[in-house]
Protein backbone atom coordinates (compact mmCIF):
# COMPACT_ATOMS: atom_id res chain seq x y z
CA UNK A 1 0.00 0.00 0.00
CA UNK A 2 2.83 2.38 0.84
CA UNK A 3 4.21 1.96 -2.66
CA UNK A 4 0.80 2.40 -4.31
CA UNK A 5 -0.35 5.67 -2.74
CA UNK A 6 2.77 7.24 -1.18
CA UNK A 7 2.24 10.30 1.00
CA UNK A 8 4.54 12.35 3.16
CA UNK A 9 2.72 11.40 6.38
CA UNK A 10 0.54 8.62 7.67
CA UNK A 11 2.33 5.87 5.72
CA UNK A 12 2.13 3.34 8.50
CA UNK A 13 -1.65 3.56 8.54
CA UNK A 14 -1.91 3.23 4.78
CA UNK A 15 0.52 0.34 4.65
CA UNK A 16 -1.72 -1.77 6.88
CA UNK A 17 -4.80 -1.44 4.64
CA UNK A 18 -5.96 -5.06 4.10
CA UNK A 19 -6.20 -5.42 0.31
CA UNK A 20 -4.34 -8.11 -1.62
CA UNK A 21 -4.36 -8.58 -5.42
CA UNK A 22 -1.99 -9.35 -8.23
CA UNK A 23 -3.76 -6.81 -10.40
CA UNK A 24 -2.47 -3.31 -9.68
CA UNK A 25 -5.56 -1.46 -10.93
CA UNK A 26 -7.94 -3.83 -9.13
CA UNK A 27 -5.97 -3.46 -5.91
CA UNK A 28 -5.93 0.33 -6.10
CA UNK A 29 -9.64 0.47 -6.80
CA UNK A 30 -10.38 -1.94 -3.96
CA UNK A 31 -8.40 0.22 -1.54
CA UNK A 32 -10.29 3.32 -2.62
CA UNK A 33 -13.57 1.37 -2.40
CA UNK A 34 -12.89 0.38 1.21
CA UNK A 35 -11.99 3.93 2.15
CA UNK A 36 -15.10 5.33 0.50
CA UNK A 37 -17.35 2.82 2.24
CA UNK A 38 -15.68 3.53 5.57
CA UNK A 39 -16.06 7.31 5.09
CA UNK A 40 -19.78 6.86 4.44
CA UNK A 41 -20.24 4.68 7.51
CA UNK A 42 -18.05 6.76 9.85
CA UNK A 43 -18.30 10.36 8.53
CA UNK A 44 -17.29 11.91 11.87
CA UNK A 45 -14.12 9.87 12.44
CA UNK A 46 -11.31 12.51 12.45
CA UNK A 47 -8.52 9.99 11.79
CA UNK A 48 -10.31 8.54 8.77
CA UNK A 49 -11.22 11.91 7.25
CA UNK A 50 -7.69 13.15 7.92
CA UNK A 51 -6.21 10.09 6.21
CA UNK A 52 -8.38 10.58 3.14
CA UNK A 53 -7.69 14.32 2.94
CA UNK A 54 -3.91 13.84 3.22
CA UNK A 55 -3.88 11.16 0.54
CA UNK A 56 -6.09 13.22 -1.79
CA UNK A 57 -3.71 16.17 -1.44
CA UNK A 58 -0.51 14.15 -1.84
CA UNK A 59 -1.31 11.47 -4.42
CA UNK A 60 -2.85 12.39 -7.83
CA UNK A 61 -3.67 8.77 -8.73
CA UNK A 62 -5.60 8.27 -5.50
CA UNK A 63 -7.42 11.57 -6.08
CA UNK A 64 -8.36 10.50 -9.63
CA UNK A 65 -9.80 7.16 -8.49
CA UNK A 66 -11.60 8.80 -5.56
CA UNK A 67 -13.31 11.49 -7.63
CA UNK A 68 -14.08 9.18 -10.54
CA UNK A 69 -16.28 7.24 -8.15
CA UNK A 70 -14.96 4.21 -9.98
CA UNK A 71 -15.87 1.61 -7.36
CA UNK A 72 -18.97 0.33 -5.62
CA UNK A 73 -22.43 0.25 -7.13
CA UNK A 74 -25.89 1.76 -7.27
CA UNK A 75 -28.88 1.92 -9.55
CA UNK A 76 -31.33 4.51 -10.76
CA UNK A 77 -34.06 3.08 -8.55
CA UNK A 78 -32.95 0.61 -5.85
CA UNK A 79 -29.93 -1.55 -5.15
CA UNK A 80 -28.56 -3.75 -2.38
CA UNK A 81 -24.82 -3.57 -1.70
CA UNK A 82 -23.92 -6.79 0.08
CA UNK A 83 -21.15 -6.22 2.61
CA UNK A 84 -19.78 -9.20 4.55
CA UNK A 85 -21.70 -8.41 7.75
CA UNK A 86 -24.62 -6.23 6.58
CA UNK A 87 -26.60 -5.13 3.53
CA UNK A 88 -26.60 -1.50 2.41
CA UNK A 89 -29.87 -0.43 0.78
CA UNK A 90 -29.97 2.81 -1.22
CA UNK A 91 -32.71 4.36 -3.34
CA UNK A 92 -32.11 7.16 -5.81
CA UNK A 93 -33.84 8.80 -8.77
CA UNK A 94 -31.75 10.16 -11.65
CA UNK A 95 -32.65 12.72 -14.32
CA UNK A 96 -30.36 13.11 -17.33
CA UNK A 97 -30.63 16.36 -19.31
CA UNK A 98 -28.48 16.73 -22.43
CA UNK A 99 -27.89 19.90 -24.46
CA UNK A 100 -26.09 20.12 -27.78
CA UNK A 101 -26.26 20.14 -31.55
CA UNK A 102 -29.74 18.66 -31.98
CA UNK A 103 -31.29 21.26 -34.31
CA UNK A 104 -31.65 18.96 -37.31
CA UNK A 105 -33.58 16.43 -35.25
CA UNK A 106 -36.27 19.08 -34.83
CA UNK A 107 -36.14 20.76 -38.23
CA UNK A 108 -35.70 17.84 -40.66
CA UNK A 109 -36.19 14.73 -38.52
CA UNK A 110 -32.51 13.71 -38.62
CA UNK A 111 -31.94 11.45 -35.60
CA UNK A 112 -28.27 10.72 -36.30
CA UNK A 113 -27.11 12.91 -33.39
CA UNK A 114 -29.73 11.74 -30.88
CA UNK A 115 -28.88 9.48 -27.95
CA UNK A 116 -32.20 7.73 -27.22
CA UNK A 117 -33.67 8.32 -23.78
CA UNK A 118 -33.93 4.55 -23.40
CA UNK A 119 -30.16 4.35 -23.90
CA UNK A 120 -29.68 7.09 -21.32
CA UNK A 121 -31.74 5.09 -18.83
CA UNK A 122 -29.80 1.89 -19.56
CA UNK A 123 -26.51 3.78 -19.19
CA UNK A 124 -27.44 4.90 -15.68
CA UNK A 125 -28.22 1.31 -14.62
CA UNK A 126 -25.12 -0.14 -16.27
CA UNK A 127 -22.64 2.43 -14.94
CA UNK A 128 -24.17 2.29 -11.46
CA UNK A 129 -22.95 -1.30 -11.16
CA UNK A 130 -19.34 -0.14 -10.82
CA UNK A 131 -19.38 3.59 -10.27
CA UNK A 132 -21.39 4.42 -7.18
CA UNK A 133 -20.11 3.84 -3.65
CA UNK A 134 -20.96 6.51 -1.10
CA UNK A 135 -21.97 9.89 -2.48
CA UNK A 136 -24.55 10.72 -5.12
CA UNK A 137 -22.31 13.65 -6.12
CA UNK A 138 -19.47 11.34 -7.17
CA UNK A 139 -21.84 9.15 -9.15
CA UNK A 140 -23.32 12.24 -10.80
CA UNK A 141 -19.86 13.47 -11.76
CA UNK A 142 -19.06 10.15 -13.39
CA UNK A 143 -22.34 10.11 -15.32
CA UNK A 144 -21.95 13.70 -16.53
CA UNK A 145 -18.41 13.07 -17.75
CA UNK A 146 -19.40 9.80 -19.42
CA UNK A 147 -22.22 11.31 -21.46
CA UNK A 148 -20.27 14.36 -22.63
CA UNK A 149 -17.08 12.38 -23.35
CA UNK A 150 -18.76 9.65 -25.39
CA UNK A 151 -21.27 11.73 -27.38
CA UNK A 152 -19.66 14.49 -29.54
CA UNK A 153 -22.95 16.34 -30.29
CA UNK A 154 -23.48 16.97 -26.58
CA UNK A 155 -22.17 20.31 -25.31
CA UNK A 156 -23.53 20.14 -21.75
CA UNK A 157 -24.82 17.47 -19.41
CA UNK A 158 -26.98 18.03 -16.36
CA UNK A 159 -27.40 15.16 -13.91
CA UNK A 160 -30.04 15.53 -11.18
CA UNK A 161 -30.03 12.91 -8.44
CA UNK A 162 -32.39 12.56 -5.49
CA UNK A 163 -31.66 10.07 -2.73
CA UNK A 164 -34.54 8.82 -0.58
CA UNK A 165 -33.88 8.13 3.08
CA UNK A 166 -33.83 4.62 4.55
CA UNK A 167 -32.56 3.74 8.03
CA UNK A 168 -31.50 0.37 9.35
CA UNK A 169 -33.79 -0.91 12.10
CA UNK A 170 -32.33 -1.00 15.61
CA UNK A 171 -33.09 -3.47 18.38
CA UNK A 172 -31.51 -3.21 21.84
CA UNK A 173 -29.08 -0.62 20.49
CA UNK A 174 -27.88 -2.83 17.62
CA UNK A 175 -28.52 -2.20 13.94
CA UNK A 176 -30.22 -5.03 12.11
CA UNK A 177 -28.02 -6.24 9.21
CA UNK A 178 -30.73 -6.21 6.51
CA UNK A 179 -34.02 -4.71 7.83
CA UNK A 180 -34.88 -1.07 7.11
CA UNK A 181 -37.61 1.48 7.76
CA UNK A 182 -38.26 4.70 5.90
CA UNK A 183 -36.27 7.71 7.04
CA UNK A 184 -39.19 10.04 6.27
CA UNK A 185 -39.71 12.54 3.46
CA UNK A 186 -36.29 14.17 3.71
CA UNK A 187 -34.18 13.75 0.57
CA UNK A 188 -30.54 14.34 -0.33
CA UNK A 189 -30.21 16.06 -3.72
CA UNK A 190 -27.36 16.75 -6.12
CA UNK A 191 -27.12 18.54 -9.45
CA UNK A 192 -24.02 18.15 -11.64
CA UNK A 193 -23.60 20.41 -14.67
CA UNK A 194 -20.65 19.79 -17.00
CA UNK A 195 -19.76 21.45 -20.27
CA UNK A 196 -16.55 21.65 -22.27
CA UNK A 197 -15.04 24.24 -19.92
CA UNK A 198 -16.27 23.65 -16.38
CA UNK A 199 -18.03 21.42 -13.87
CA UNK A 200 -20.50 22.73 -11.29
CA UNK A 201 -21.68 20.72 -8.30
CA UNK A 202 -24.72 21.73 -6.25
CA UNK A 203 -25.85 19.67 -3.27
CA UNK A 204 -28.97 20.06 -1.19
CA UNK A 205 -31.72 18.80 1.07
CA UNK A 206 -35.41 18.69 0.15
CA UNK A 207 -38.49 18.23 2.34
CA UNK A 208 -36.60 18.79 5.59
CA UNK A 209 -39.47 19.19 8.05
CA UNK A 210 -38.21 20.97 11.18
CA UNK A 211 -39.95 22.57 14.16
CA UNK A 212 -39.21 24.16 17.49
CA UNK A 213 -41.79 24.92 20.15
CA UNK A 214 -40.40 28.22 21.44
CA UNK A 215 -37.57 30.75 21.08
CA UNK A 216 -39.39 32.26 18.10
CA UNK A 217 -41.56 35.34 17.68
CA UNK A 218 -42.89 37.85 15.15
CA UNK A 219 -43.42 41.46 16.23
CA UNK A 220 -43.17 45.09 15.08
CA UNK A 221 -44.33 44.47 11.51
CA UNK A 222 -46.39 46.78 9.27
CA UNK A 223 -50.05 47.00 10.25
CA UNK A 224 -52.89 48.46 8.21
CA UNK A 225 -56.68 48.20 7.99
CA UNK A 226 -56.42 44.60 6.73
CA UNK A 227 -54.05 43.30 9.42
CA UNK A 228 -55.55 40.69 11.75
CA UNK A 229 -52.38 38.85 12.75
CA UNK A 230 -51.49 39.33 16.40
CA UNK A 231 -47.95 39.99 17.52
CA UNK A 232 -46.27 37.26 19.52
CA UNK A 233 -42.91 36.82 21.23
CA UNK A 234 -43.42 33.10 21.74
CA UNK A 235 -44.68 30.83 18.98
CA UNK A 236 -44.12 27.49 17.27
CA UNK A 237 -41.69 27.80 14.37
CA UNK A 238 -42.21 25.08 11.77
CA UNK A 239 -41.06 24.86 8.15
CA UNK A 240 -40.47 22.33 5.42
CA UNK A 241 -37.06 23.55 4.40
CA UNK A 242 -35.46 23.20 0.98
CA UNK A 243 -31.80 24.13 0.86
CA UNK A 244 -29.10 23.89 -1.80
CA UNK A 245 -25.47 24.94 -1.82
CA UNK A 246 -22.88 25.23 -4.55
CA UNK A 247 -19.33 24.00 -4.09
CA UNK A 248 -16.40 26.00 -5.42
CA UNK A 249 -14.75 22.77 -6.61
CA UNK A 250 -15.72 19.26 -7.69
CA UNK A 251 -12.70 17.94 -5.78
CA UNK A 252 -14.09 17.82 -2.23
CA UNK A 253 -15.15 15.23 0.36
CA UNK A 254 -18.85 15.16 -0.44
CA UNK A 255 -20.03 12.81 2.30
CA UNK A 256 -18.12 14.62 5.04
CA UNK A 257 -19.30 18.04 3.85
CA UNK A 258 -22.94 17.03 3.47
CA UNK A 259 -23.10 15.62 7.00
CA UNK A 260 -21.35 18.66 8.45
CA UNK A 261 -23.51 21.19 6.61
CA UNK A 262 -26.73 19.40 7.52
CA UNK A 263 -25.71 19.38 11.20
CA UNK A 264 -24.81 23.08 11.06
CA UNK A 265 -28.18 23.97 9.54
CA UNK A 266 -30.07 22.05 12.22
CA UNK A 267 -27.97 23.40 15.10
CA UNK A 268 -28.44 26.98 13.90
CA UNK A 269 -32.20 26.54 13.54
CA UNK A 270 -32.49 24.98 16.99
CA UNK A 271 -30.32 27.50 18.85
CA UNK A 272 -31.13 30.74 17.02
CA UNK A 273 -33.42 33.22 18.78
CA UNK A 274 -35.74 33.84 15.85
CA UNK A 275 -37.40 37.22 15.32
CA UNK A 276 -38.81 36.06 11.96
CA UNK A 277 -38.42 33.29 9.41
CA UNK A 278 -36.22 35.65 7.39
CA UNK A 279 -34.01 36.22 10.43
CA UNK A 280 -33.37 32.51 10.95
CA UNK A 281 -32.99 31.79 7.23
CA UNK A 282 -30.14 34.29 7.05
CA UNK A 283 -28.53 32.92 10.21
CA UNK A 284 -28.60 29.36 8.84
CA UNK A 285 -27.03 30.35 5.52
CA UNK A 286 -24.45 32.57 7.19
CA UNK A 287 -23.41 29.76 9.55
CA UNK A 288 -22.73 27.45 6.61
CA UNK A 289 -20.66 30.03 4.71
CA UNK A 290 -18.67 30.86 7.84
CA UNK A 291 -17.86 27.24 8.63
CA UNK A 292 -17.37 25.63 5.22
CA UNK A 293 -14.94 27.32 2.85
CA UNK A 294 -15.84 24.83 0.09
CA UNK A 295 -19.31 26.42 -0.24
CA UNK A 296 -19.55 29.44 -2.55
CA UNK A 297 -23.27 30.14 -2.14
CA UNK A 298 -26.33 28.74 -0.41
CA UNK A 299 -30.06 29.13 -1.08
CA UNK A 300 -32.93 28.36 1.30
CA UNK A 301 -36.69 28.11 0.88
CA UNK A 302 -38.62 28.08 4.14
CA UNK A 303 -42.42 28.10 3.86
CA UNK A 304 -43.98 29.10 7.16
CA UNK A 305 -46.11 26.20 8.41
CA UNK A 306 -48.44 28.02 10.77
CA UNK A 307 -49.63 26.66 14.11
CA UNK A 308 -52.54 28.79 15.35
CA UNK A 309 -53.57 28.89 19.00
CA UNK A 310 -56.95 27.19 19.44
CA UNK A 311 -59.53 29.26 21.31
CA UNK A 312 -60.21 27.44 24.56
CA UNK A 313 -61.93 30.46 26.16
CA UNK A 314 -65.21 29.33 24.61
CA UNK A 315 -64.92 26.29 26.88
CA UNK A 316 -63.90 28.29 29.95
CA UNK A 317 -60.21 27.36 29.77
CA UNK A 318 -56.95 29.23 29.13
CA UNK A 319 -54.63 28.24 26.29
CA UNK A 320 -51.08 28.90 27.45
CA UNK A 321 -49.34 27.98 24.19
CA UNK A 322 -50.38 24.36 24.52
CA UNK A 323 -53.11 23.55 21.97
CA UNK A 324 -52.66 24.55 18.31
CA UNK A 325 -54.32 24.15 14.93
CA UNK A 326 -51.82 23.24 12.19
CA UNK A 327 -52.73 24.99 8.92
CA UNK A 328 -51.46 24.12 5.47
CA UNK A 329 -52.65 27.16 3.51
CA UNK A 330 -52.29 30.00 3.07
CA UNK A 331 -48.72 30.46 4.23
CA UNK A 332 -45.71 32.72 3.77
CA UNK A 333 -43.05 31.43 1.36
CA UNK A 334 -39.68 32.84 2.44
CA UNK A 335 -36.61 32.46 0.21
CA UNK A 336 -33.06 33.79 0.26
CA UNK A 337 -29.62 33.28 -1.26
CA UNK A 338 -26.30 34.12 0.40
CA UNK A 339 -23.18 34.42 -1.76
CA UNK A 340 -19.58 34.44 -0.57
CA UNK A 341 -17.83 37.68 -1.49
Amino acid sequence: MQSRFPVAAGRSRLARWPVISENREATDRAIVADLRRASARYPDDPRLTGLIRRTLDANPRFARLWHEGAVGGHAEDRKIIRHPDYHEFRQISVNVILEGDFETAHTVGDNSKILPTDTQKNTVYALAKEHFVSSIESFGLYLANYFISNNPPISQTRIEITEHSWKRMQFNGTEHPHAYCSGGNEKHTAVIVQNKNEIEVTTGIADLLILKTTDSGFENYIKDQYTTLKETSDRIFSTQCEVSWRYNSSNVLFVELFNGIRTTLLQTFANHHSLSVQHTLFAMGEAVLNKFAAVSEISLKMPNKHHILFNLEQFGADNKNEIFIATDEPYGYITGTLVRE
